[in-house]
């Protein structure tokens, strides 16, 4: 086996922050494995009794306190940039994950939405759907959310956010930041 170094893969969103956790064997660029996956969801507090500013950044600190320690054990990080919106509230929720992406003080590979879906499917119309298969079938042995249907295991639709992550990872090896990254995390390892 090559050399092994603890990687990151982020989604973020106000809502829905996937992040998740593995090995990625530098020399060749192969994800080894997902080992952790986590979803941190924040909901909006009540509007009558909390000022909406306040409450977003309630919600900025609770991402950031359970991002963070995985993040700190990771060498290196993948993450989904979000792309700009209309709506001056989408505004507000780009401005915090950027923020939050901002404290991350490790190597960062950026990728965009349309880049991952790309790379997962080779079209810019790739569905949620496709990436979560796609993720799943890449990473079995990762702790998915599932549920039972049934008697029946079921990959539930929170995934595409764990999905998402993952795939930044995949898209952003291909990339020329991380082959130049990569050269000198692997000549320090």
């Amino acid at each position: 086996m090559g050399k092994i170094v603890k990687i990151a893969g982020l989604d973020p969103s106000m809502s829905n922050f996937g992040v998740v956790f593995g090995d990625l064997d530098i020399t060749t660029g192969q994800v080894v494995r997902i080992e952790r996956m986590e979803l941190i969801q924040t909901e909006s507090g009540d509007k009558k009794s909390v000022r909406v500013n306040s409450d977003d950044l309630r919600r900025a600190s609770e991402i950031w306190k359970r991002a963070k320690p995985i993040i700190d054990k990771a060498q290196l990080v993948f993450c989904e940039l979000p792309v700009g919106s209309q709506s001056s509230r989408a505004q507000t929720s780009y401005g915090i994950c950027i923020g939050v992406l901002a404290c991350v003080d490790k190597p960062l590979i950026q990728v965009t939405p349309i880049e991952i879906k790309q790379f997962v499917a080779g079209k810019k119309t790739t569905t949620k759907e496709e990436i979560i298969t796609w993720a799943t079938q890449k990473h079995p042995e990762a702790p998915w959310i599932k549920r039972k249907e049934k008697g029946v295991e079921k990959y539930m639709n929170k995934n595409e956010h764990l999905a998402d992550a993952v795939a930044a990872i995949y898209t952003g090896i291909q990339t020329d930041q991380y082959r130049q990254i990569s050269t000198v995390i692997s000549s320090l390892i």
